[in-house]
């Protein structure tokens, strides 16, 4: 069996997405995501546009335009999980166990915070002028996006490649100092589509809405042609041969024609074909790929009400992952149940050594759950919700009496099945090895456990 790469990438929810975007970041991660050995993970990062954005209105309307973005632009939502960073709270949590190990010196690198520190020195201003903490921890919060869910690749732009890097330097940090022999987070790697990873923009400059030099995506097909009419390009006139190679309206071509397209447009260009063809080219390729796509876009902003029902399912299936992970994290750093903690001591060595046991606990919407934690403290396997505790507690002494176990493997992870019914799961796993190990060691936790 392949192990399914998992990737994962998300956009700042601060502008409405332009044609650059769509090129660099949510086309190639769409593409991803039909792989059958891609486990793919999609967010709105609402979270990073606060660091960059005080207007709520404008956060709430990109929030919209860029969720209405990834599914007109053919995101299967069966396929993947796509969620918005702030429906996701063990973010933020895990967010502040990475900065607890994080090295100031490592965030003192960042290229954004360096850049606005020369910006205020050069302007004679105090160093940190206008710097919040937002801007100055970006990094963690980004690793925290990453490592949460343990992905492998993340399909980013260049200027994105070091904080991929500090998600490295932070993770490994971390393993070391809590992983005990474990690794706890994969070490993920950025990928970039070298074709597209930067676009130009109206004068040449990589597109973006700070240059005021973006070709709208789904606006109107009105205010695509207009953008493009604006492309500057040389004096050359009709008839002239033109230098493909350092044509920016022809790198814009080139990122969406097929191979044998953007040939037949090169040859055209060397043969002198003028640049107002040239443009009505371009627009007539975007328009023909992007048409369709642009109707359901407006389809989409009209029912706000049907990706809303779209992105809940995505936080659960997203949390679905994070809430036992992050469990067995806060049990590694030593936020653990005081409970557990106190009957360690009275174990005897003999115990000590078959000593797994199960905790429960009630969720804050009423519900019973437990875990099953190992002798080492590790979490083993944690309960789905029941509706009392009555009921919880007669699962466990099913568990406890050392009756062959049902465990069916899922991707990276297991669950174990009682009378028809998933009643367990474990957390997801680095790779298919690690997995079966904590299978045979849940097997021998099981058989049996003194209550």
């Amino acid at each position: 069996m392949t192990t399914r790469t998992r990737i994962l990438t998300g956009i700042t929810t601060t502008g409405t997405p332009h044609l650059g975007n769509y090129a660099g970041a949510i086309r190639p991660a769409i593409l991803a995501s039909e792989d059958a050995n891609a486990d793919s993970f999609y967010f709105l990062a609402d979270y990073h546009a606060l660091i960059k954005c005080d207007d709520p209105q404008r956060i709430q309307r990109s929030r919209m335009e860029i969720a209405a973005t990834w599914l007109a632009g053919g995101l299967d939502v069966n396929r993947v999980t796509f969620y918005r960073q702030s429906d996701i709270p063990e973010i933020p949590e895990l967010t502040w166990l990475l900065t607890c190990v994080a090295a100031k010196g490592l965030l003192n690198r960042a290229h954004a915070y360096k850049a606005s520190v020369d910006k205020n020195v050069e302007n004679g201003e105090d160093p940190d002028a206008g710097i919040s903490m937002g801007l100055y921890s970006y990094p963690v919060l980004m690793a925290a996006d990453i490592l949460m869910f343990n992905a492998h690749k993340v399909p980013v732009g260049r200027d994105q490649i070091q904080h991929v890097e500090m998600a490295r330097d932070i993770g490994q940090r971390f393993n070391h100092l809590f992983g005990n022999g474990k690794e706890f987070f994969t070490m993920p790697e950025a990928l970039i589509e070298e074709s597209v990873a930067t676009l130009p923009g109206l004068d040449g400059r990589k597109m973006s809405k700070s240059y005021d030099n973006t070709i709208p995506l789904f606006t109107s097909a009105k205010d695509m042609k207009d953008a493009i009419s604006r492309i500057v390009t040389d004096s050359r006139a009709p008839g002239e041969a033109k230098d493909p190679d350092n044509s920016h309206l022809f790198t814009l071509y080139q990122a969406f024609a097929t191979k044998a397209q953007e040939a037949q447009f090169r040859g055209e260009l060397l043969e002198g074909l003028g640049w107002g063809e040239a443009k009505n080219r371009l627009f007539q390729l975007l328009d023909g790929q992007l048409g369709e796509a642009r109707e359901r876009y407006h389809q989409l902003m009209s029912r706000p009400s049907d990706m809303e029902d779209q992105l809940q399912v995505g936080a659960k299936k997203a949390r679905a992952v994070a809430a036992p992970f992050l469990a067995e994290l806060r049990e590694a750093v030593g936020l653990r149940s005081f409970v557990n903690q106190a009957a360690a001591p009275v174990a005897t060595k003999k115990k000590a050594a078959k000593a797994a046991r199960f905790v429960s606990f009630r969720e804050a919407d009423g519900s019973f759950r437990f875990r099953l934690l190992a002798a080492d403290g590790e979490q083993l396997l944690l309960s789905r919700n029941f509706a009392d505790g009555k009921a919880a507690g007669a699962v466990t002494k099913q568990l406890q009496r050392g009756d062959a176990l049902d465990v069916r493997a899922k991707a990276l992870g297991f669950s174990v099945w009682l009378d028809g019914a998933a009643v367990a799961d474990s957390a997801e796993y680095a790779d298919e090895a690690s997995r079966d190990a904590a299978i045979e060691a849940l097997r021998a936790a099981l058989a049996p456990i003194e209550d």
